[in-house]
Formats: structure tokens, C-alpha cells, sequence
């Protein structure tokens, strides 16, 4: 299978980017098996190798968004196969909570996934990451770096706006009798 692609709003085609953290002794080992059996996938996943899939922090997969990814994929050993014990387990706690966390930013939780891949599964990652790829194509671009940059055109706008209404009322805060703020007199 090639990379899936859809024409942007711009005219250009976009193919969707896949951050993928797997774990090295099952997921990694399974993709290994995958990319020597010449099992063809969509070319759209980035592997990030972790020793286990309890090593995937919170802020990796926040990270991968912000920096561009339209999806993470975090693959780890089989629920009791796990290598360090419990790693697993540790990584479907952080995995359920994340899926809340990036809902409640407006970022639909899909753009998340989590499979259980063992060594010998190679086909199951040929899969997986033709599944993302398929739904991350539907979703659209996530573009997290064009928001935050539209977000930032809109704080330049109201500080501004801001800076002009204390000129012309001559008032840092009209609650506090125009003094200039400081951390106790500031509002949040």
C-alpha cells in the first residue's frame, strides 16, 4: 500500500504523519519482522524505539502533536507478556487518561491508538498502521503548529487592543482605581 493522501485546502496533497512509540522487545521487533518479510504499509509512521511501552511519558505524545503529527501510535507487549511486568499496564493507565486529556482540547481522541503487538506480529503492525493512516486521512490534518500560530496572531491582537484602552482611559485596571497592577492586583 502507498501513503494515503488527501488535496489540503491549498490544492497540495497532504499525507498524514504518524508518530509511533514502540516497545523493543515486542512492537519494534514485530515492525523488524514486518519490514524483512516485505509486508508492504503505508510509509506514513515515524518509529520511536522505547525500551517499554511504560517508558511512553505523557508529554512525548503532546509533544508529537504539537510539533506536527496527526496521530501518535503506541505499541507495546502483549497485557501479562510484558518484559518489565507491569510496563504495560503502566502505559494503558497513561494511554485512557491522555485519550481524556487531548478530547478535552478539542483533538479527537482517534488521533490516539494503542495495540498490544507482539514479536511475531508482524502482520498485525502492516495493519495497524494502515488502519491509522486510513483514519487519520478521513480526520484531516491535525495542523496543531499553523494553531498555535493563529493562536499567538490572536494574543498579539488583544494585547494590543488591551494596551490601547489603558492609553486612552489612562488605567492599567479600572477595578483598582487606575493604579498600575501589580501580581496582587492583577486578574487571572
Amino acid at each position: 500500500m502507498t501513503n494515503q493522501t488527501k488535496p489540503s485546502a491549498s490544492g497540495e496533497t497532504w499525507t498524514p504523519r504518524i508518530v509511533a512509540f514502540f516497545c523493543n522487545w515486542c512492537t519494534y521487533t514485530a515492525a523488524d519482522l514486518a519490514g524483512v518479510s516485505r509486508m508492504k504499509h503505508a510509509a506514513n509512521a515515524r518509529v520511536i524505539r522505547l525500551m517499554c511501552s511504560g517508558r511512553v511519558d505523557p508529554q512525548f505524545i503532546v509533544e508529537a502533536l504539537a510539533k506536527g503529527a496527526d496521530g501518535v501510535l503506541i505499541g507495546g507487549c502483549h497485557p501479562n507478556d510484558c518484559h518489565y511486568v507491569e510496563g504495560n499496564y503502566k502505559c494503558l493507565r497513561r494511554y485512557q487518561m491522555l485519550k481524556r486529556m487531548i478530547a478535552d482540547m478539542g483533538i479527537e481522541p482517534e488521533r490516539l491508538r494503542l495495540e498490544w503487538i507482539s514479536a511475531a506480529e508482524g502482520e498485525k503492525v502492516k495493519r495497524v498502521i494502515n488502519e491509522m493512516t486510513e483514519t487519520l486521512t478521513q480526520l484531516g490534518p491535525l495542523g496543531l503548529p499553523q494553531k498555535f500560530d493563529e493562536w499567538d496572531r490572536e494574543m498579539e491582537h488583544f494585547a494590543e487592543h488591551v494596551a490601547a484602552r489603558e492609553a486612552a482611559t489612562g488605567s492599567a485596571c479600572p477595578e483598582h482605581g487606575g493604579k498600575p497592577q501589580t501580581l496582587e492586583t492583577a486578574h487571572a
